[in-house]
C-alpha cells in the first residue's frame, strides 16, 4: 500500500509546531535575558507535534482507517495519551495567559479545566466516537475522521490539564487529587475496552468489510483494540501514577526535613527538654504556621 503523505495533517502540525516557534521567538525578544522557553519544554512540545505526525502523518493512519480498527485504536492512543500530555507540559504559562485576559473568555477556561468536566468531556467523547454508527460513519467520510481526530485532541489537551497545567490561573491539582484523577480515568476507558474485548460479534460493518490485513479476522482485530486500548492506557496511567507519588513524597520532604533537623535548629537545649521558646516561634514562623510566617504580623 503507498504511503499517503496526507497534507491536512502536515498543515495542521505546520500550525502547531510553527505557532509555537513564533510565540516563542515573540517572547524572546521581548524579553532577551530570561529563558522563558527551557529546552526541556521545547523538547516536551515539539515530541507532542512528532507524536501527531506519527499517529496521523504515517501509515498507521492508513491502516487504521482502511484495514484494521486495533491499529486505528493505537492511533487515537497516541494522539490523546502521548500527544496530548506532551504539548500540555511543552507549553510555558506565559504563552497561555494572554489568552484569558477576555473576561468572557476566562471563566469558560475554568469550567472546561476543572477536574469533573475536564474527565466528563474527554471520556463522553470517546464513548461517543467508538459508538457502532458513529465509528462507521466517520471512517467512510475522511473529512470528519480529520474533525474527530481535532476533537479527539481538544478533549485529551483538557483531561491532562489538570494535572499538568502551568497556569497557576488555571491551576494543578494537589498531588493526591491527582492520583485519585488519574485512577478514576484508568477505570473509565475499562468500559469501553471490555465491549471490544469481550464481545462475540463484530461492532463496526466498515472493518467488516475491510479487506483483510495481516489474516486478522474482524473479531481478533476488535479483541485486540480493546486489549491496547486498556493495557496501554492503562500502564501509562499508573507509570504516571507512580511519578507522581514519587514527586509528591520530594515535595513534602522538601517542605518537612528530617526531624533531627529541626531538633537541631531548635539548639541542643531541645534535647533536655530545654527550649528557648523564641527559637520555636521562629521554627513555626518559617514553617508558616504563624501570622508572621504567612506574611502578616506577629501579634
Amino acid at each position: 500500500m503507498a504511503w499517503n503523505p496526507h497534507p491536512d495533517v502536515l498543515i495542521l502540525i505546520a500550525l502547531i509546531g510553527g505557532g509555537y516557534a513564533a510565540l516563542a521567538l515573540r517572547g524572546t525578544r521581548r524579553a532577551p535575558d530570561l529563558n522563558i522557553v527551557t529546552r526541556r519544554q521545547l523538547l516536551l512540545f515539539y515530541g507532542g507535534v512528532f507524536a501527531i505526525w506519527v499517529a496521523a502523518g504515517t501509515p498507521i493512519h492508513d491502516w487504521g482507517e482502511e484495514y484494521l480498527f486495533s491499529v486505528h485504536m493505537v492511533e487515537h492512543l497516541l494522539l490523546s495519551m502521548v500527544a496530548a500530555p506532551l504539548l500540555v507540559l511543552g507549553t510555558p504559562g506565559w504563552m497561555v495567559r494572554p489568552f484569558l485576559t477576555n473576561r468572557r473568555v476566562f471563566p469558560v477556561a475554568k469550567f472546561l479545566t476543572f477536574w469533573l468536566v475536564a474527565i466528563m468531556l474527554y471520556n463522553g467523547y470517546t464513548v461517543f466516537s467508538h459508538w457502532p454508527g458513529v465509528m462507521d460513519f466517520i471512517l467512510e467520510h475522511h473529512a470528519w475522521h480529520f474533525v474527530s481526530h481535532i476533537a479527539l485532541m481538544c478533549t485529551a489537551v483538557l483531561l491532562w490539564w489538570p494535572v499538568f497545567s502551568p497556569l497557576p490561573e488555571l491551576p494543578r491539582m494537589h498531588f493526591a487529587g491527582q492520583m485519585i484523577y488519574l485512577f478514576v480515568q484508568s477505570l473509565v476507558p475499562s468500559i469501553v475496552a471490555s465491549f471490544l474485548t469481550f464481545g462475540t460479534t463484530p461492532l463496526y460493518s466498515f472493518y467488516v468489510n475491510a479487506p483483510r490485513r495481516w489474516g486478522l479476522l474482524p473479531i481478533d482485530d476488535q479483541v485486540m483494540s480493546g486489549l491496547i486500548m486498556k493495557i496501554f492506557g492503562g500502564t501509562l496511567i499508573f507509570v504516571l501514577m507512580s511519578i507522581i507519588f514519587l514527586r509528591w513524597y520530594a515535595h513534602d520532604e522538601e517542605l518537612d526535613p528530617d526531624p533531627l533537623e529541626r531538633l537541631d535548629r531548635l539548639g541542643p537545649g531541645a534535647l533536655n527538654g530545654e527550649v528557648d521558646w523564641s527559637e520555636v516561634e521562629q521554627e513555626l514562623a518559617r514553617m508558616g504556621l504563624t501570622s508572621a510566617g504567612r506574611g502578616g504580623k506577629a501579634p
